[in-house]
């Protein structure tokens, strides 16, 4: 078997600012991120000769324009959906296109305009809320789930059925994430929530409050990626891709809940990490993994990666996440720009950043101290292992 492992590195970051309702477009955003990015690595426009895409109709232009409007000459290109399960693929194609010689470095860009763009995400042509089927998304408009919140607040029903969870609970997982955010002067949201904010908000879908609901915002992120043996000459700290696996799929699985628990699943029952679900930890034992991050839309998400990778059991995830285990300071922080859910929607690429910063020790006032390991991992089993 061939390994990738420590065969490709991250080597710049760059992103826009993160708001809502932004004046730029989504391609002025993914400028500014690449601008930022070029300028971070110490290279230049011409040196990018691969493009790993994670945005695409509905949400965002093709990789044509994008390297038409960029001034790119590319031999290299992947493209996926705006959709946070395919941040772990574009970041691994552009690690295996590296390594193979298919490229020489790869600009992975996630660009969205959610809050300018209404006529996508909302009003009379809403192209997520109306999709005939919406795979493994969350939608299932002939079920009434028009939206991928429905999924999600499921898969935490049935959660709390079985497992005794509450709401009060769950809380602990926005009220963490929050307090990463206020450590972080880009984070959107800057204000402290409390149990008491959370448990007044409005719900969205029962069990879900507002505050279990990720941010809609505008801005950009670009991670440039290349081989190891380039990486050592540039200007930062190589990030090295050192675990990778790809995302499970079968009848037993679901996009916002865990194996077992989601819509049209057959068991009922959760399912227990088997071997696949840990062939991350081949190289890198998990007991090495010093901070996870991971797709936080929706706040159960968080409980059901945890539970996933196996940093517990199934239905232990709501006692984990207490006592600020995964906040500032805790014992496995989680998310600790502020993720989805507090610093910004960006597709979950502003996570890919942090962990670069985190790696670089360079992340300031989130910083963990001696980061050394970090995992970006989804409940949907796909997840890399970076190192320095």
């Amino acid at each position: 078997m061939h390994s990738f492992k420590d065969t490709a590195a991250i080597v710049g970051i760059g992103s826009s600012r993160f708001g809502r309702k932004m004046p730029e477009s989504q391609l002025a955003l993914g400028a500014m991120a690449m601008r930022a990015a070029l300028e971070d690595a110490g290279l230049e426009r011409r040196d990018v000769d691969g493009l790993s895409i994670h945005m695409g109709f509905p949400l965002g232009p093709d990789y044509d324009r994008v390297a038409e409007a960029f001034g790119l000459d590319i031999r290299y290109v992947n493209q996926s959906w705006l959709h946070g399960r395919f941040v772990t693929h574009c970041l691994q194609q552009a690690a295996i296109a590296v390594s193979a010689g298919l490229a020489d470095v790869v600009a992975c860009i996630s660009a969205v305009s959610f809050t300018r763009e209404r006529q996508i995400l909302g009003g009379d042509h809403d192209a997520e809320g109306t999709r005939e089927e919406g795979g493994t998304h969350g939608e299932s408009p002939h079920y009434g789930l028009t939206a991928p919140v429905g999924g999600a607040a499921m898969g935490m029903q049935r959660y709390m059925h079985l497992y005794g969870a509450t709401s009060a609970e769950l809380a602990a997982v926005p009220i963490s994430i929050r307090a990463h955010a206020c450590r972080n002067p880009g984070a959107v949201m800057q204000t402290p929530l409390t149990l008491e904010d959370h448990q007044a908000s409005r719900m969205v879908v029962d069990p879900l409050h507002l505050f279990d609901c990720c941010l809609m915002t505008d801005g950009a992120v670009v991670a440039l990626v290349t081989s190891a043996e380039r990486a050592r000459d540039l200007k930062q700290k190589p990030v090295y891709i050192s675990g990778m696996q790809g995302i499970r799929a079968g009848r037993e699985e679901f996009i916002f809940a865990p194996r077992g628990l989601g819509i049209n699943q057959q068991s009922g029952m959760q399912i227990a990490p088997d071997a696949k679900d840990l062939a991350i930890y081949r190289d890198i034992d998990r007991t090495a993994v010093q901070g996870f991050y991971t797709y936080d839309a929706f706040s159960p998400l968080v409980l059901f990666a945890l539970e996933r990778f196996g940093f517990c059991g199934p239905g232990e995830a709501k006692d984990f996440v207490q006592g600020g285990r995964i906040g500032p300071g805790g014992a496995l922080p989680v998310n600790t720009s502020g993720g989805l859910l507090s610093e910004a929607h960006v597709g979950g690429w502003n996570s890919i950043a942090e962990i670069t910063r985190q790696l670089r020790g360079t992340a300031g006032p989130t910083q963990i101290p001696g980061a050394s390991v970090l995992q970006w991992g989804t409940c949907w089993g796909d997840s890399i292992l970076m190192r320095n």
